[in-house]
């Protein structure tokens, strides 16, 4: 298939599409009906030569296949920008778009100075546009090895080949319950291992162990895989999990939450900056690393 410009198009409709879960949602980004976008989308499946999506009664559902376009699809729209950005850069412009991926939960964090970091960005790079997308944490690295993003901040145990990692800070994590839960009252004298091994436990899906509490074996009857859903399980007052300090302070200060054995329970993780390492890297990602460098030191 030799891709021309309408095939761009089509391709650009399928990802809204599939970014709005649907035609209806991606009528508003397109300013398109939705007939319109059913036709494209026709179009795009007789020019591939197999079914994209499945819809009807039944709603939108990508089909394997379509997953796998979109995927290359998304490849092929972040080779194309980089493309118009080594072409601004060869005229000493700063041009075209810088894709990051982020973790959810994090602004909240004074350790987290990403906002301080696209100030800096901005005042070098006034036009470069900023796409920047919340990830799983299991997700980002293989996204920027791929090349879907240009650089990644997150946290994780496992470490990916052809990814350079920077250190940036350390998150705290403490255990919590909420004001409805029957330890809430309780003194931390009481809550030994024992009795949290008899709590429902909400665990985050991306970790295997939380760190430096192997020797309780949690009874997991809750899996998340962001923190908000974490928060709003704890804050039910049925189950017991980890939350980032940052991310409790506002309900422990207004008598929600509770810490649990400060003293001795509780872990840290790492925030790294991910960048590939095979690829070449453009003007644009050498400005951004700049700015970090200047914010984060």
């Amino acid at each position: 298939m030799r891709v021309s410009g309408s095939d761009l198009r089509l391709l650009q409709v399928f990802d809204a599409v599939v970014r709005g879960g649907g035609y209806a949602g991606a009528e508003a980004e397109l300013n398109i009906g939705q007939s319109t976008i059913s036709n494209h989308m026709t179009a795009l499946e007789e020019r591939i030569g197999f079914t994209l999506c499945q819809r009807g009664r039944g709603g939108f559902r990508l089909t394997e296949r379509g997953r796998a376009v979109h995927e290359a699809a998304r490849r092929l729209g972040g080779a194309l920008g980089d493309f118009a950005g080594d072409i601004a850069a060869l005229k000493g412009e700063l041009r075209g778009e810088l894709r990051v991926a982020i973790l959810d939960s994090v602004a909240s964090d004074p350790r987290n100075r990403l906002s301080e970091v696209v100030r800096a960005f901005g005042r070098i790079a006034p036009e470069v546009r900023l796409t920047l997308v919340q990830e799983r944490p299991q997700d980002i690295q293989p996204k920027v090895a791929e090349g879907l993003y240009h650089c990644g901040i997150g946290s994780h145990r496992s470490r990916v080949e052809g990814i350079d990692y920077r250190t940036l800070y350390e998150e705290s994590h403490g255990l919590y319950c909420g004001d409805a839960h029957p330890f809430f009252g309780r003194p931390d004298a009481e809550l030994t291992d024992e009795a949290l091994a008899e709590a429902p436990y909400v665990h985050r899906g991306y970790w295997r162990e939380e760190d430096g509490m192997r020797r309780i074996r949690w009874r997991i009857e809750a899996t998340v895989q962001q923190i908000e859903p974490e928060l709003m399980l704890i804050r039910s007052g049925r189950y017991v999990g980890f939350l980032p300090h940052h991310a409790a302070e506002a309900d422990v200060a207004a008598g929600r939450l509770r810490q649990i054995r400060p003293d001795d329970i509780g872990y840290l993780c790492l925030f790294e900056l991910y960048t590939p390492r095979a690829r070449r890297g453009s003007d644009v990602l050498s400005a951004f690393l700049a700015s970090v460098d200047e914010t984060w030191r």
